[in-house]
């Protein structure tokens, strides 16, 4: 049964997600609103279908608070990285570059608000995505960013990347934790799980802290449930 859950998730998510990048190319000229509507659309549909073909549920301990904030959760799926722009209002994620480059998708996604990190580039990408952060949440739009640097198992908790104290201490904003365990029924490969997803919302950790303080808290909070 997971099997053909996922197929058929596969077979409906990745041509309407075509669909929905060629409505969103076509929305361009006419400004962000409609851009924006259409990528907010775009997750809907995603949860949609992760509840009702893969049936996934999400349980939520916490809410994401609105306004500028720095948004540091747990990376373990791809789902949570399509769902971030339903759980805070208008987020700007930081993702790998290649994602932001790919053809068609990635065009929407820039238009929409990204922030592509060139993982080799060493002090130069940090200074891009510093710059690209501040401009964001001069908008008044959170930044969110996994801290970890990309997807790990779960119940692991690898050390985080310095990147995210040099955002944490160039943007002054309060980090908002979240805690997830979705590789326990999405891991790596085709087939996904049935089940729940937990989210714990961790309390805002304030700015201006030291660096070793503020990768200890998120470190500990974003990983509340391993």
């Amino acid at each position: 049964m997971a099997v053909l859950r996922s197929l058929l998730f596969a077979l409906i998510f990745y041509p309407g997600t075509l669909l929905f990048v060629l409505a969103i190319m076509a929305a361009t000229p006419f400004g962000d609103a409609p851009v924006r509507r259409l990528v907010h659309g775009w997750a809907l549909f995603h949860y949609w279908l992760v509840r009702k073909i893969l049936a996934i549920r999400f349980e939520w301990d916490g809410e994401i608070p609105p306004g500028p904030f720095l948004i540091a959760a747990k990376h373990e799926a791809m789902v949570e990285a399509v769902d971030t722009l339903r759980f805070a209002r208008l987020p700007v994620v930081v993702m790998k570059r290649e994602l932001s480059e790919m053809p068609l998708w990635g065009r929407a996604a820039r238009q929409y608000g990204v922030i592509g990190v060139d993982r080799d580039a060493g002090a130069k990408a940090l200074r891009e995505m510093m710059g690209q952060a501040r401009a964001a949440a001069a908008q008044g739009r959170p930044v969110i960013i996994f801290p970890e640097g990309t997807r790990v198992p779960t119940g692991t908790a690898p050390p985080l990347r310095p990147g995210f104290a040099g955002l944490y201490r160039a943007l002054g904003l309060p980090v908002v934790p979240v805690a997830l365990d979705s590789g326990r029924v999405w891991p790596r490969g085709f087939v996904k799980k049935s089940g729940v997803i937990r989210f714990k919302v961790g309390e805002p950790i304030p700015a201006g802290l030291k660096r070793e303080d503020i990768e200890r808290r998120v470190h500990a909070a974003i990983n509340a449930l391993n």
